[in-house]
């Protein structure tokens, strides 16, 4: 069973010509049930970022310690998002 996360960055980032700010606040949904949307390589929410803002998370060398609110269990979006 997968689990729905709600991840919002902390500060503005810059580096290597991507920016990240706090205003980009992207849900996830994990292909595992796990604790973290950063377990494997963070892969869903690079693909997040890059389908919804064009960032890259992967160049602008983003960590878990980029991002702040990282709430779990978001039942009620998950709910909402099984029934489309």
């Amino acid at each position: 069973m997968a689990k729905v996360f709600k991840v919002t960055p902390k500060r503005v980032k810059r580096a290597n010509g991507e920016v990240l700010s706090p205003d980009m606040e992207v849900v996830v949904t994990t292909e595992h049930h796990c604790n973290s949307p950063f377990y494997n390589g963070a892969k869903e929410l690079r693909e997040m970022y890059m389908r919804i803002y064009g960032f890259d998370y992967r160049k602008a060398n983003c960590t878990m310690a980029d991002f702040v609110n990282v709430s779990k269990n978001y039942y009620g979006l998950y709910q909402t998002l099984m029934l489309f």
